[in-house]
């Protein structure tokens, strides 16, 4: 029997109940079957015409019209409709989760170790490179990716020059078919800005102006909205820790390493030419770490505290990114 036929005859037979007990049986009966959409509107136009029923049997064949006409108007949308059942009686599918946005156990997230033996990057206030902090700093975050279930993080290590390099990578991660892409390093300043000092008997540079992580997506990658939305949950997660991130790159004093600030509260910028962000088939983020030239900071960013509390923020964004949403409320 088809629900609107059901809910007629049950109307009829209820029709002298007092309210209190008509309420009880319409209750029963939309609980006993499960209630579709088409069917969904039903509900209070029963309580309607039943309880003229109960006033006035007489009238009923002069509501009818009434009742005919009201269906015969535009249905309200599906989720208005739904939404006055209240969540009680909502079918057992809508209640079901959708499918994640990702399955940590098949999520392949690749960690792109920034420079390479060869091309070290920046040197450190203490004359250390800045790929032995990049190749430290990643090989911790895959571990603590791994041991949250993304059994797939893939580590990339590059070799050859800089600018070769970088095609490398871009290269590497797609045939790795990565669903997401994190190149780890660790800041500098422009040359302008160093400070000559010795230490341990070696001349070196240093710049303690400046420090903090900063994060950077290009507007230019295939998929820009998605690598933004992961870059500003890193930040939130480094900021959650208590670490500021670096405010320089909107200041002129950082001439061509000028940035556009995107998200001025958890410090995501632009970095529209980069590489590796703009030229991968998947969403890509760099992130700076901390300032190893800034001599506190180097100290801070080499101890295993900070170490751990950076690719714990980090595996924490990749978590809330692959947080499964619930269809009734849709994305948060």
């Amino acid at each position: 029997m088809k629900r609107c036929e059901f809910v007629r005859v049950l109307g009829g037979i209820v029709a002298g109940f007092r309210r209190c007990r008509l309420i009880v049986v319409a209750m029963a009966a939309f609980v006993l079957l499960p209630i579709e959409p088409s069917d969904a509107g039903w509900l209070p136009d029963f309580f309607k015409s039943s309880s003229k029923h109960a006033k006035s049997p007489k009238r009923a064949k002069s509501a009818r019209p009434t009742k005919l006409a009201k269906h015969s108007a535009p249905p309200k949308p599906r989720a208005t409709r739904l939404a006055a059942l209240g969540p009680a009686v909502l079918p057992p599918s809508v209640l079901k989760p959708t499918a994640s946005k990702c399955d940590p156990s098949t999520f392949r997230v690749a960690l792109d170790v920034g420079h390479t033996a060869e091309s070290e990057g920046a040197i450190s206030a203490r004359n250390v490179a800045e790929f032995v902090f990049n190749l430290r700093l990643a090989r911790l975050i895959e571990q603590r990716l791994k041991a949250e279930g993304f059994a797939e993080t893939r580590l990339l290590l590059t070799e050859g020059k800089s600018r070769p390099s970088l095609f490398r990578r871009v290269a590497a991660a797609d045939n790795l078919h990565a669903d997401l892409l994190l190149s780890i390093h660790h800041d500098s300043v422009p040359n302008k800005l160093l400070e000559d000092w010795e230490f341990e008997g070696r001349k070196s540079h240093f710049s303690d102006r400046f420090s903090g992580y900063s994060v950077f997506v290009s507007r230019d990658n295939p998929d820009f909205k998605t690598s933004l939305s992961f870059a500003e949950l890193i930040g939130k997660e480094l900021k959650a820790q208590g670490l500021r991130y670096a405010e320089q790159y909107t200041q002129a004093i950082m001439g061509r390493y000028q940035h556009p600030l995107l998200n001025k509260e958890t410090g995501v910028y632009s970095y529209d030419e980069l590489i590796v962000l703009r030229k991968t088939r998947m969403p890509a983020v760099l992130l700076e770490a901390g300032s190893i030239i800034n001599r506190g900071e180097e100290l801070e960013m080499a101890s295993p505290e900070r170490q751990t509390m950076i690719s714990s923020a980090v595996a924490a964004a990749v978590k809330e990114f692959c947080e499964p949403r619930w269809a009734l409320l849709g994305p948060l």
